[in-house]
């Protein structure tokens, strides 16, 4: 078996909307459960959760409701504790507490779940490039993206286009191949993103900043282990937000990955999986750290603590 190639396992929300989920290493451990950003898909850690699970880790990923192919609210009406809840349900359904991989809007859910669940359902948290309290113009700036087509594009090349405005950083552009689980074809065969509109017009957005505050206090009640990453370039992210977040989690370790903006993950995989390769290797008992020896080893790239 591939233990790269991901395994559909669809899973039921609470209240009963299908969400998609993909498991790669079925027998791997520890478990990484990957919570992407707001606007992403379960394909934003493809090459993330590739390389872990070829070391070893049991490794899923999921697209949050109203993302992906997981169903939309019929009613359009999407909150906050229905993402919580999602991922808490998600991590309750593992094997063994994983260690939860949040980027941005997974990140902090995962702060929600970790500081106000008791005991904690992970193992330990690692936060990619989101603070509880961030940079305001770095958000927008990812909203401003989200909302610039509403009449879609014409073309797959069309979308690669603009994608490849959005992140100049990249050096190949997207292939259709790597598009199509990013857009739908409509009715008037225009293609569009894969997300449900309503989140950006329901309030969830605005509702997110309430919850600083309540993110703040969760914070200073986390008591697992903690590996925040940030980009050097990160515009959500700044040195004022990380000290403050270190204040309140003083256990927390944090390295900063040279050349990466806020889409870390998908700017340097190799320094991102490198570190994560790290972390683990600090929590896991003996056994579990001699199986992972026997894979190949992961090259650790020049980080800033």
């Amino acid at each position: 078996m591939d233990l790269m190639t991901p395994i559909p396992s669809p899973f039921e929300s609470a209240d009963g909307l299908q969400l998609a989920v993909d498991l790669r290493h079925p027998s791997g451990c520890p478990t990484l459960l990957f919570a992407h950003g707001f606007g992403q898909t379960r394909g934003a850690w493809n090459a993330a959760a590739g390389t872990m699970a070829a070391r070893g880790c049991r490794c899923v990923t999921f697209d949050s409701r109203g993302h992906g192919e997981s169903g939309h609210m019929p009613d359009g009406a999407y909150h906050m504790e229905q993402f919580v809840d999602d991922l808490l349900e998600l991590a309750r359904a593992q094997p063994e507490p994983p260690i939860l991989v949040g980027a941005s809007m997974g990140g902090l859910l995962g702060l929600l779940v970790a500081g106000e669940m008791r005991p904690s359902p992970f193992r330990a948290l690692v936060l990619v490039d989101i603070t509880p309290r961030w940079e305001t113009s770095g958000v927008e700036r990812i909203l401003a993206f989200m909302q610039a087509h509403p009449e879609g594009f014409a073309s797959y090349a069309e979308a690669a286009e603009q994608i490849a405005a959005y992140l100049p950083q990249r050096r190949e552009r997207k292939s259709e191949q790597q598009l199509r689980p990013l857009l739908r074809e409509s009715a008037d065969g225009r293609l569009r993103w894969h997300w449900d509109p309503a989140l950006l017009a329901n309030g969830l957005v605005s509702e997110s900043e309430r919850y600083q505050p309540r993110l703040l206090a969760a914070a200073a009640k986390v008591e697992v282990p903690v590996l925040l990453l940030s980009g050097e370039h990160s515009d959500v992210v700044s040195h004022r937000t990380v000290d403050e977040f270190l204040a309140l989690v003083p256990h927390a370790r944090h390295a900063e990955v040279p050349g990466a903006t806020h889409m870390l993950a998908g700017d340097a995989n190799d320094a991102f999986t490198a570190a994560i390769a790290g972390f683990l290797e600090s929590l896991e008992p003996a056994d579990v750290q001699q199986d992972a020896a026997k894979q190949p080893a992961i090259k650790q790239p020049a980080m800033r603590y």
